[in-house]
């Protein structure tokens, strides 16, 4: 019989204190730490490892936990259980206190209250706050703030503990807490799921995982319900106004499917026809060529759906009364005027703009879009109609502007957003005061932002939608300009050629080339480029991130452009080495690197110093920016925990809890570069990104270059895009219900 080997003896847990000095690795997500911390009467810092719910500089820390040997970073103490304590020192009260911990009171502001009260600072403030007045420069106002903030942190720090407790990120506890004050543990207890609701970052998958912590049964008529409603989110943002009812179904049943749990199709069946009663969900019967399926919407998508192509049909039946032929002679005066030649597609665009309620121009690069526009306007000018100029995106709205020596605003300002109604003021009892309305980039509208368009156009205004048709289809749901188009029942003057001067642009000539089926004519990459198109092959995407590399710090300088302004980094997709997440912590490091003149801060894993690109990710009425404005972090207050971000020559200041808004945008996925336009693009195009190469990815990448455009990767990866005409069928059916009504 073999002898067994003596069991390994589990080592005794120990218990150590001190002061954390700094953080080397912190995870909202998980909580994982790598941290130095400071022991009483040890010289050298420790190396700490743990998950912690809230951990910053400054703080003590009582630990218990077991001595571990890294093989490559050495003796390491293995947290089990931690509780904070008071700091014990001067130095350890005024590191805590400056840590970034309580908004209002930063590095210098700390240093004056602790050399003020000492030793005892931390119970002035938890019991005689108001004595901070003796501290030069804090008047009432900063304590009040002081005081609120302090109030806040004991707050949040039991919404961390609790949230910790059912095995919950962290990451947005402050988020929480500012969304429910103190009802946060009552309102996550009641009710989970309403946070997905609620609070900005918290899907489904979230809020699922603190019910099945707390106990709410995985096969609760609720739990399904609020799975139904996700999935339709969820397809809402590939772009779909409702999903088939078997769609649906099938992608409800994988999302709640647990281990030990395997929902049946047949409870959401029933279910689905439930919350039509209940007017959770419409359910449209045999429509638009799908017959023989049910078709499922949330509420308001299937009444603004209807609603759009109500209002469409209801102002294209509305004449317009016009003299053509003076029109025409006022188009031989301006040819004569400006010198210019118009083709007879740029003139058919003109007169049909003059004489329709509603014209749709489209076409790629260099069939003269820009300069039909101008004329459409010159023409409304001359017959004396007052005009307004938009875009969906604040930059193609700068160029427009540009374009017409006008001004032009966002579709949310020209429709003058509400924050306190969280509405806009422009309605059908409120209507835009023009009488012709031109949107560029209108391919980017949704369905909800066509709606609230089309509700506030009077009845005898004239609407121009100028966009690309080619491009990738708008971020939200629906394909307004595609199915406005596929419909026929509006008018549509699509330019076709391509002028003369645009054909020396090899940008332009590629992006025909490619929406024809055709791979592009690319010039490999040399010190002395002779065309505006280049190409640098690169047969794996380590190599890829390396010529990038290269290319931003020798080749783009040396030909006149300046990295930090001019160059734009366009991804197919976020993840991988040549996804926009790695390529930004790359660039940022070569384009604005860190130094002692930039302060920087570091939030969810990632370091935002001053000087940084950055892009919005969601709609904010309240600060009166959206999805994909891109600005430069101008300013950080780590008194004030405010990071401010000049847009478009505005400043706009964040609170630290409102940063996952914001991601650096050295590189951004394609997506979210519609609507603009850079000097220099460099596109990346590697079969790591397969899922998501497409022939208009592809072409819209391209066409956001003005001067320059560099693609770098597989030649394999391009003729693919090229290849794949991925039009994204997505379920709308503002096409059907325009035809309703012959």
């Amino acid at each position: 019989m073999r002898e067994q080997a003596p069991s390994q003896q589990q080592p005794q847990p120990e218990d150590i204190q001190g002061v954390v000095e700094r953080l080397t690795y912190h995870s909202e997500d998980s909580g994982y730490t790598v941290a130095r911390i400071k022991a009483p009467q040890i010289s050298e810092l420790i190396t700490i490892v743990g998950s912690f719910a809230n951990i910053q500089s400054g703080q003590t820390l009582q630990l218990t936990g077991f001595w571990k040997d890294h093989p490559q970073y050495g003796s390491q103490f293995q947290v089990t259980r931690y509780r904070e304590t008071k700091p014990a020192t001067l130095t350890g009260i005024e590191k805590y206190l400056g840590s970034g911990l309580i908004k209002g009171v930063g590095p210098v502001t700390a240093k004056r209250v602790v050399a003020h009260f000492g030793l005892e600072t931390l119970d002035i403030i938890e019991n005689q706050i108001h004595r901070l007045i003796e501290v030069p420069g804090i008047g009432k106002k900063k304590i009040k703030l002081i005081q609120s903030a302090w109030e806040s942190q004991k707050a949040i720090k039991e919404v961390m503990i609790f949230l910790q407790s059912h095995g919950v990120s962290t990451t947005y506890a402050v988020k929480i807490y500012k969304q429910y004050g103190d009802n946060s543990i009552t309102t996550v207890t009641e009710n989970p799921y309403q946070l997905a609701k609620d609070v900005y970052g918290i899907g489904f998958i979230t809020s699922d995982t603190i019910a099945r912590n707390m106990g709410i049964a995985p096969n609760c008529d609720f739990r399904y319900r609020c799975g139904i409603i996700h999935v339709l989110g969820e397809a809402s943002e590939n772009g779909h106004c409702f999903l088939p009812q078997t769609e649906l179904v099938k992608a409800a049943v994988k999302l709640l499917t647990l281990p030990d749990h395997q929902p049946k199709p047949e409870q959401f069946l029933r279910l689905t026809t439930q919350m039509v009663q209940e007017q959770e969900l419409v359910i449209e019967d045999e429509a638009g060529g799908y017959e023989s399926q049910l078709l499922c919407y949330k509420p308001e998508f299937f009444h603004t759906e209807k609603h759009l192509a109500k209002r469409f049909l209801s102002l294209l039946e509305l004449p317009v009364t016009v003299d053509l032929h003076r029109v025409q002679r006022w188009i031989e005066r301006f040819i004569e005027k400006t010198g210019i030649e118009l083709s007879t597609q740029q003139q058919k665009a003109v007169e049909t703009a003059a004489s329709s309620r509603i014209l749709i121009l489209t076409g790629g690069p260099g069939t003269g879009k820009t300069f039909t526009t101008r004329t459409i306007v010159a023409l409304w000018k001359a017959m004396g109609k007052s005009i307004a100029l938009a875009s969906p995106t604040g930059r193609a709205a700068q160029r427009l502007s540009e374009m017409t020596g006008m001004e032009a605003k966002t579709l949310h300002r020209l429709l003058e957003f509400d924050p306190k109604t969280f509405s806009f003021k422009r309605n059908q009892e409120n209507p835009i005061p023009a009488q012709a309305i031109v949107v560029d980039e209108s391919s980017m509208m949704d369905l909800f932002l066509a709606n609230s368009l089309l509700k506030a156009i009077s009845q005898d205004a004239q609407l121009l939608l100028v966009g690309d048709i080619d491009q990738l289809p708008s971020v939200g749901p629906g394909q307004v300009l595609r199915d406005l188009i596929i419909s026929e029942r509006v008018p549509v003057v699509r330019l076709t050629q391509v002028f003369r001067q645009a054909q020396t642009s090899k940008i332009i000539t590629n992006a025909h080339s490619i929406n024809q089926g055709q791979y592009p004519t690319l010039e490999p990459i040399s010190n002395e480029p002779q065309s505006d198109c280049l190409w640098f092959e690169a047969s794996e995407p380590l190599e890829g991130v390396q010529a990038i590399q290269k290319l931003v710090a020798n080749l783009i300088p040396d030909v006149g452009f300046n990295p930090a302004t001019d160059v734009q980094v366009l991804c197919p997709m976020t993840r991988g080495d040549v996804g926009t997440k790695n390529l930004n912590i790359v660039l940022q490091q070569l384009i604005n690197p860190p130094s002692k003149a930039k302060i920087e801060i570091v939030r969810g894993g990632t370091i935002l110093r001053v000087g940084d690109r950055v892009i919005q990710k969601k709609n904010d009425y309240n600060r009166e920016i959206f999805n994909g404005d891109m600005g430069v972090i101008s300013h950080i207050d780590l008194e004030e925990q405010e990071v401010t971000v000049e847009f478009a020559e505005r400043q706009v200041s964040y609170d630290y809890a409102d940063l996952n808004e914001l991601a650096l945008a050295w590189s951004i996925s394609i997506h979210k570069s519609q609507g603009s336009e850079y000097p220099v693009v460099i596109l990346p195009m590697f079969m790591q990104h397969y899922p998501m190469l497409s022939r208009n990815l592809l072409y819209t990448g391209l066409t956001r270059a003005k001067q320059l455009a560099v693609i770098v990767g597989q030649q394999k990866a391009i003729t693919l895009a090229v290849r794949q005409v991925k039009d994204q069928q997505r379920y709308t059916l503002l096409n059907w219900r325009l035809n309703l009504i012959s």
